[in-house]
């Protein structure tokens, strides 16, 4: 059984930024794929970005591209989220999700292990 456990969450002015980590245990770290996922007020779970077990295929969406950066480093069993110009609209619950697959995805269903989340508010 995987866990997940995010942190790094906070409040931030826009244009600030912030790192999230997302420390895993209970898995062979390098076999898992990982997404960060968020949900605001309101809305459903969105995909934010998703990277392989070999670091080869990273994507992220379209509201993000450009501005956050996911990242992981095998040695320690933790995946991060650079998130820099955030944004009012960033503001949600965010999500470390991890699967067992050798590439990467964006849809929330093909994710079994999920952390708790994080909170992150952008407000001036």
């Amino acid at each position: 059984q995987v866990q997940l456990v995010e942190s790094g969450g906070g409040l931030v002015r826009p244009g600030d930024s912030l790192r999230l980590s997302c420390a895993a245990s209970g898995g062979t770290f390098t076999t898992l794929t990982f997404g960060w996922f968020r949900q605001g007020p309101g809305k459903e779970r969105e995909f934010v970005a998703t990277i392989d077990w070999q670091d080869r295929t990273i994507f992220y969406s379209d509201s993000v591209k450009g501005r956050f950066t996911i990242s992981r480093d095998n040695a320690n069993n933790t995946v991060y989220l650079q998130m820099n110009s955030l944004k009012p609209e960033d503001t949600a619950v965010y999500y470390c999700a991890a699967r067992r697959a050798t590439f990467s995805c964006s849809l929330v269903p093909e994710y079994k292990y999920w952390g708790q989340g994080t909170q992150v508010t952008v407000s001036s």
